[in-house]
């Protein structure tokens, strides 16, 4: 497997990560089953705050495995703060992992039910210095997750993004993406569970405190369709729906999730 082409196909998919990214057999690797005889509730934990501006979000891209919103991180615009976390961090993408049919697509898992997406904002420490640095860090980067579960009352939050699909069909196409407010994705209770995890894509460095939405947000059928639509290939390549690209569970390996609720 080329280093380059990491997959979630049959020869380059999650398996075989481990082939070049000797991290992806690591001890604290991200998505785990949450289950909540195992959970801890810690009174501790504070409630978390996003303060996102608007302005930051520059473009919706497909780059083969996954949909991604970018936002300018050059300053403090867009932070994450509180709950398990020690200072502000910032928002720079965010993207979906979703599944071939709505009754999977989830990565991490609850209690055994997955969901039929879920959406990840990520979110680097500046202290830092720059996102790269940040990845060598066991505090550099929390990941806020959202599941999607198909309702019959689909949120219009997911609108814009899908909105968006037909300008980014195949791989490799970008679109200009301006004004949107992330926290609009976000359920309206603020429940969360949290641990310390990894990337789920390659290297899939350990370097992640994951905060876990327990309430998930509504999408309709079709909307999950539209996401379907995506291609994994080129333009003028034939088309393969993007679908799938959610890595399994991995080991807990000893590690405590704490819950901010009882």
């Amino acid at each position: 497997m080329a280093q380059s082409v990491w997959g979630y196909d049959r020869d380059n998919g999650p398996e075989h990560w481990h082939e070049n990214y000797p991290m992806a057999k690591g001890d604290k690797q991200s998505p785990i089953e949450i289950n909540s005889k195992d959970v801890r509730h810690d009174t501790s934990l504070s409630s978390w705050h996003a303060s996102y501006d608007p302005g930051a979000a520059k473009t919706i891209l497909n780059n083969g495995r996954t949909c991604r919103v970018v936002f300018d991180d050059t300053f403090d615009r867009s932070v994450l703060r509180g709950g398990p976390l020690t200072g502000a961090y910032r928002l720079r993408q965010l993207h979906l992992h979703w599944g071939s049919s709505d009754d999977h697509g989830s990565e991490h898992v609850i209690d055994g039910v997955k969901y039929a997406a879920e959406l990840h904002m990520v979110h680097w420490n500046p202290k830092h210095g720059n996102f790269a640095g940040a990845l060598k860090q066991p505090d550099g980067v929390a990941v806020v997750g959202v599941f999607l579960k198909v309702g019959k009352t689909p949120k219009p939050e997911m609108k814009r993004i899908l909105e968006e699909i037909d300008n980014i069909k195949t791989k490799g196409k970008e679109a200009p993406f301006h004004h949107f407010d992330p926290s609009i994705l976000f359920p309206k209770s603020r429940d969360y569970w949290t641990y310390h995890g990894s990337f789920t894509t390659p290297p899939c460095e350990e370097c992640i405190t994951w905060i876990l939405l327990r309430e998930p947000i509504e999408v309709s059928s079709d909307q999950m369709a539209r996401l379907r639509s995506l291609s994994k290939n080129g333009e003028n390549e034939p088309v393969n729906p993007l679908v799938d690209n959610w890595r399994p569970t991995q080991p807990v390996k000893g590690r405590i999730v704490r819950a901010s609720f009882k």
